[in-house]
């Protein structure tokens, strides 16, 4: 079977990521992720991937005048990155060999089914390493997927830590995940977005080329651990339907893999299109469509972070 029969067949719906940075970098060009002995993150931990895309496509909270590409939108982020003295490299994977010159959007035209989304915003309030921007990048991403994409509230879950909204355990994300996952039908348009700390923790099933699986931080995570790449594969993207057209914004350190889809392209400007994933491993998905493997209810444990 060619990888993309087996990508279809271990993928059944479109689904696309725009990350911040790739799985070696942080958003603050820090790495003790760990310890979150992070120097003030305002602006740069919470918001540099979210920022830059709103900028490039909600800018004075109006769309482009001139439609953009993937590949164009990407690299714009790159050059506001690169403007504020920021490294990261933003990329783009997809459940499919997508076009990166396909005129950019979160669904495709002509679409009628429902417009779900599940926004997350983590300040880690109180606690070591707190973040300043992160509920504020779901608010702005909320306006702007309503004004422009055609969203509604009622369609939502909003997961944020300001003692209003649901908070952002790690039960209540991958819940979340889990809902709209099963309300989702062929037709449906599915939005993430997911502002908050990164991390890495050592591989548990031997399916990460570099020996460490990409992860999101819970508000909780000292007490429920982190949220493995791995469970977001069994949670999120390998059981949405067929016929969906999900997208994800990840906004967080180590995030270039955190969905682990088949299909990468960096906007870095040396790259013209989207590239197989070398030594990309179908197994796990094979597991879960066979409803084994895999652990969404295991702890991620605290033995985070590579030294880079």
């Amino acid at each position: 079977m060619s990888f993309s029969d087996r990508a279809k067949a271990a993928i059944p719906s479109e689904f696309r990521m725009i990350s911040g940075c790739e799985d070696k970098q942080t958003s603050a060009d820090v790495s003790n992720v760990a310890a979150f002995k992070l120097p003030d993150p305002a602006g740069r931990a919470g918001g540099a991937c979210t920022s830059a895309l709103l900028n490039v496509m909600y800018a004075d909270k109006k769309r482009p005048d001139d439609d953009l590409s993937f590949k164009d939108v990407l690299l714009k982020m790159r050059d506001i990155l690169s403007d504020k003295n920021f490294t990261q490299i933003p990329q783009l994977s997809s459940s499919r060999p997508l076009d990166v010159d396909t005129q950019f959007d979160l669904s495709p035209e002509g679409s009628r089914g429902t417009k779900r989304a599940v926004l997350i915003g983590i300040n880690y309030v109180g606690q070591s390493g707190e973040l300043a921007g992160c509920q504020n990048d779901v608010l702005n991403m909320k306006e702007y997927i309503e004004d422009v994409h055609g969203f509604e509230e009622e369609n939502m879950t909003i997961l944020l830590d300001d003692g209003v909204h649901e908070e952002p355990t790690r039960d209540n994300i991958l819940n979340a995940y889990k809902k709209i996952v099963r309300l989702s039908k062929p037709g449906d348009v599915v939005f993430c977005h997911y502002a908050g700390h990164g991390g890495k923790l050592r591989d548990q099933n031997g399916d990460e080329a570099d020996g460490y699986d990409e992860t999101l931080v819970p508000v909780d995570y000292q007490s429920a651990g982190q949220i493995r790449d791995d469970d977001l594969l069994k949670t999120l993207v390998v059981p949405m339907a067929q016929g969906v057209v999900a997208t994800s914004v990840m906004d967080c350190c180590h995030s270039g893999t955190v969905l682990d889809l088949p299909y990468n392209f960096k906007g870095d400007g040396e790259h013209d299109g989207m590239e197989e994933e070398d030594g990309y491993d179908f197994d796990p998905m094979d597991q879960i469509l066979a409803g084994v493997g895999g652990n969404d209810d295991a702890p991620g444990g605290s033995d985070c972070c590579v030294t880079m």
